[in-house]
């Protein structure tokens, strides 16, 4: 149904709970024009049950974005679907990754890897509704799963359904015994898992997720995979971002000052509808990491941010602190 470039896939963004909110997502198309970005997972039943339309929020130039869902009822999902792509969204992607208790409890997430005809039919009634790309993010296994047969039949499964593009978080999850910052950590990388599955399955678009920080990692993984999503170390080093970008598409670096000055007609339009510059400013923190002066930056957006009437101001108080330390 959809004959996609690979090229559209190279480097994306992780959806993140808690944090790659809409300011998030405006921030990080402005250090990566071409990364793929993706929403916070959206539970279907709050779109549809819930009539939460708020949550689909985004600016045109977070483009393109992937709305992020996480559901098991294939009816449900696909009405979900719809709004996403009603709203604007340039793809619907199912979360069978996340190993929280409270997405276990909903019957979504990690633990429907043990699933994969469930999940097929999610994926078949999304399919149906929407006429945007409808993708499938999961991990290499979960709990018992310790044979790689079970990731094939997986993707196999998701193939028959009509998926082109699985990001795959190459670690197992565990869904009793570690909590999901564990599971994030504990569960050891197995990249050749990931290497191996694309190998198998060629006329998949394979995108490798999991402990990748620097560009030298992601253009090893492009190598032998079709794309790269960077998760935590997009959002503590942000910079990253765009260092890849130069790297892969011939971007030219930007410095972090000019970065920053091309969010204030974002943030002071953000400010002038009510936003506290506390919701936009926690996603700057890590923009100088490494740098002199980071520390003074943090600390002068950390302290001031939550106060009442904090504005641009404040931002150009936290610039001058790298000028000063250079």
């Amino acid at each position: 149904m959809f004959r996609r470039h690979r090229e559209d896939f190279r480097l994306a963004v992780a959806p993140m709970l808690d944090w790659t909110d809409r300011h998030c997502r405006y921030f990080h198309r402005l250090l990566s024009p071409h990364a793929r970005l993706y929403t916070e997972m959206v539970t279907s039943a709050a779109l549809v049950r819930g009539k939460q339309l708020r949550l689909l929020e985004h600016s045109q130039q977070e483009h393109p974005v992937a709305l992020q869902l996480g559901g098991s009822e294939p009816q449900e999902l696909a009405v979900a679907a719809r709004y996403g792509m009603d709203a604007g969204y340039d793809e619907i992607n199912l979360n069978v990754g996340c190993p929280s208790d409270r997405v276990q409890s909903g019957r979504f997430g990690a633990c429907l890897m043990r699933e994969p005809a469930l999940v097929g039919d999610c994926v078949k009634a999304m399919r149906d509704a929407v006429d945007v790309p409808v993708t499938v993010k999961c991990r290499i296994g979960v709990d018992d799963q310790d044979d790689y047969a079970d990731l094939q039949h997986f993707t196999e499964t998701m193939l028959g359904a009509g998926v082109e593009v699985l990001v795959v978080h190459a670690r197992k999850a565990w869904l009793q015994g570690l909590s999901p910052k564990e599971n994030r950590e504990i569960p050891p990388l197995d990249y050749e898992r990931v290497y191996r599955l694309k190998r198998e399955f060629p006329q998949l678009v394979v995108v490798i997720n999991g402990g990748i920080t620097t560009v030298d990692e992601v253009q090893a993984h492009l190598a032998r995979v079709d794309g790269v999503m960077l998760g935590r170390a997009a959002y503590h080093d942000p910079y990253v971002l765009a260092r890849v970008e130069a790297a892969l598409y011939g971007e030219p670096l930007p410095t972090r000052e000019d970065v920053l000055h091309r969010m204030r007609p974002y943030v002071e339009a953000e400010l002038a509808r009510g936003t506290a510059l506390k919701h936009i400013s926690r996603h700057l923190l890590g923009l100088y990491q490494g740098e002199p002066g980071a520390r003074g930056f943090r600390r002068r957006l950390s302290e001031g941010a939550h106060l009442p009437g904090a504005g641009w101001s404040l931002l150009e108080q936290a610039i001058a602190q790298p000028r000063v330390a250079a």
